[in-house]
């Protein structure tokens, strides 16, 4: 058996292909879980409601949307083929896709919905190799714009956490609620100060337990519920019925999966600076096809397009283990999740401040990547400093001013709304607009 040194060398050396032993693998596949839970979970529940869908059809759609997460996790992280970038990325539910399926849904019903999935899903697998070129065009100065953008569109997210999960309830930004989520943080933060070794590095599930401890303490929690809920609960194929294939529902949803590609081209990014392995065209192009595969399987088992989490992103900055097979065992977690609904009820009593508390951290370390990538970037002599400041204004405008785009078509808005899309193509255009000043510089330079 390896020695504590020789193990944490072979870390160091590749942490991405790094074997954990069995608890080390569950503990921190379950942190991984626990961090991207709710965010994928609202997926179906936001799209049963609006849907009209029975209390019953939305909990199957809550069981397959986790089962068809951890197949998909398993499948980009482990790798079959040419399929999967094998690097340390967890699949969740779009909510990019989210609108545009509900405006099938209604209007062409639920089988021609799951059939737009399916061709969108088939859709992605294919144009994924064109796709995967445009790495090209990302050089360091959009990289780090791109991923500092993609920490900073997360925070709303942890603000509405931190204030209780729904702004419309009279109890929102509540001090219980606050208080709550900062004194995770602060858990969090303790953890990571007076910790060693792997304590440290479970810091944020640590957080997440002390928090919902001390929420159940003081009556902001409770697991009655879990007792109600059943043992067992099998993903039915085809739930709704045989797919139908429309040809404009399966058009929009697939440009819907153009934005999801770029935001998995910046989460493979973000994630190939953190673990230390560059992000390549072909590994781009395999992560591409593990979605649209992942997708398709969402179409048959009744679930959702998929894409890599950026909720997790930060996770393995703060944990310091980035090794795929974690993440592997948390999609193996997520699969389990999805067939045991009464074990997902537990997780699921976990208050959204304490979330919000544990997400401020992480969305925190996100941004910190991108920014310690900008930190690599020449400025002086070139426009690079002009190309992150638009591209970063620009990227979270739909974070400042969410309705900025009401106005705009829907099909717009797909992009108008996503500001790590946003982000992505400012810095892009901008990046070759200046591209012969900087080439002239070069070379001046030379």
């Amino acid at each position: 058996m390896a020695s504590y040194d020789e193990r944490t060398l072979t870390s160091i050396a590749d942490p991405i292909n790094q074997i954990e032993s069995a608890p080390r693998l569950l503990l921190f596949g379950l942190q991984h879980v626990l961090v991207m839970y709710a965010g994928t979970v609202a997926v179906p529940l936001i799209l049963g409601s609006a849907l009209h869908m029975t209390p019953g059809q939305v909990i199957a759609l809550i069981s397959a949307d986790l089962f068809t997460s951890g197949l998909a996790t398993m499948l980009q992280t482990l790798g079959w083929w040419k399929f999967g970038a094998r690097l340390p990325l967890i699949q969740g539910s779009s909510f990019i896709c989210v609108p545009p399926m509900i405006l099938i849904g209604s209007n062409y019903g639920i089988p021609t919905m799951y059939g737009a999935v399916i061709c969108c899903g088939i859709f992605t697998m294919l144009i994924a190799p064109v796709f995967s070129r445009m790495l090209r065009f990302f050089p360091p100065v959009v990289i780090g714009s791109v991923i500092t953008v993609i920490g900073l569109s997360l925070m709303p997210v942890a603000g509405e956490w931190m204030g209780g999960g729904d702004a419309s309830a009279a109890d929102f930004g509540s001090f219980r609620n606050l208080a709550l989520g900062f004194a995770t943080v602060v858990l969090i933060v303790l953890v990571q100060r007076f910790g060693r070794g792997m304590i440290a590095n479970l810091s944020v599930l640590l957080g997440l337990i002390a928090g919902t401890g001390v929420a159940a303490v003081v009556g902001m929690t409770s697991f009655t519920h879990v007792g109600a809920t059943p043992w067992v609960a099998f993903a039915h194929p085809l739930m709704f019925g045989m797919p139908r294939f429309a040809l404009l529902p399966a058009l929009v949803l697939s440009v819907s999966m153009l934005v999801v590609m770029t935001e998995t081209t910046g989460n493979c990014l973000a994630i190939g600076e953190i673990a230390g392995r560059p992000t390549t065209a072909a590994t781009l192009t395999a992560a591409f096809r593990a979605d649209g595969l992942s997708t398709v399987l969402g179409g048959i088992f009744n679930s959702f397009p998929y894409n890599a989490f950026s909720q997790n992103t930060g996770l393995l900055s703060l944990s310091k283990v980035k090794s795929r097979y974690v993440v592997a065992a948390a999609g193996g977690l997520l699969v389990v999740l999805g067939l045991l609904p009464k074990i997902a009820a537990v997780i699921a009593a976990i208050p959204r401040p304490v979330l919000g508390g544990a997400a401020i951290v992480m969305f925190g370390m996100t941004t910190m990547a991108g920014i310690e990538e900008l930190t690599r970037v020449r400025y002086r002599g070139t426009n690079n400093a002009l190309i992150v400041a638009v591209s970063l204004s620009v990227g979270t405008l739909p974070v400042a001013s969410p309705k900025l785009f009401a106005h705009a078509p829907d099909a717009a808005k797909l992009f108008l709304n996503s500001g790590i899309f946003l982000a992505a193509a400012t810095a892009v255009l901008l990046n070759i607009f200046f591209s012969s000043q900087k080439k002239a510089v070069e070379d001046v330079d030379g």
